[in-house]
């Protein structure tokens, strides 16, 4: 569903995804069911001349099962989608593929920084590229992250990717991305930093791989 309003470009967007499709489904469905129930009986068993009102103490079994049965089929539902959650979240931050490249990236009131990778695909190297804004990546590749602030606690978000990642004062966290969809998208601030919140703000380039290496032998 979330596909036709926003493009997916990484390779676990679908299962975020398809969980937040079953989520809204799930929910809508309870909703929809209680909402009729609920105007049912507000119609039905609404106040009538010659007809006297009628305490209901929840003490015989059909009246209680009126709550007890939604109550379980509500349960089996969560059941269901904390299994899914759980499925997910294994797939997206715990079982980390192996790095074909690796990025640096680095919050701050109010910029990302980017350290790429040079040619021999190591960081700390003399050859790393930083940029302000502005991340390369290649299509289809396997990307770990670094992610860390310099002050206070920023989130990574890149929307299409379905991806947002806390960046932690004092920690680095790992994380990993593969692009799937060439093109220039947004990246985000997705934590209230400060004042300059709402301007950090930054883009991210997913090229073939002629592209990326085009881009690489330019930064010299």
């Amino acid at each position: 569903m979330l596909e036709y309003l926003l493009p997916q470009a990484a390779s676990f967007a679908h299962d975020i995804d398809w969980l937040f499709t079953v989520i809204f489904i799930t929910v809508g469905f309870w909703f929809v069911v209680a909402q009729g129930v609920l105007f049912y009986f507000i119609f039905r068993f609404r106040r009538q001349d010659g007809v006297r009102s009628l305490y209901v103490a929840g003490e015989v079994k059909a009246e209680k099962q009126w709550v007890s049965i939604p109550h379980y089929l509500v349960i089996l539902c969560d059941l269901g989608l904390i299994a899914g959650t759980i499925l997910v979240w294994i797939n997206v931050k715990q079982a980390l593929p192996a790095a074909e490249e690796r990025v640096r990236i680095v919050g701050q009131q109010w910029a990302w920084t980017f350290v790429h990778a040079g040619p021999d695909g190591q960081l700390d190297t003399a050859d790393d590229i930083t940029r302000i804004d502005e991340l390369h990546v290649k299509e289809n590749t396997v990307y770990h992250f670094e992610l860390l602030s310099k002050d206070v606690i920023h989130s990574f978000s890149v929307p299409v990717f379905r991806l947002k990642q806390d960046a932690v004062p004092g920690r680095v966290i790992t994380g990993w991305f593969k692009p799937t969809k060439t093109g220039q998208f947004d990246i985000q601030c997705a934590e209230m930093c400060g004042l300059g919140h709402g301007v950090m703000a930054a883009r991210i380039q997913i090229e073939t791989k002629e592209e990326y290496d085009k881009w690489m032998s330019e930064q010299g």
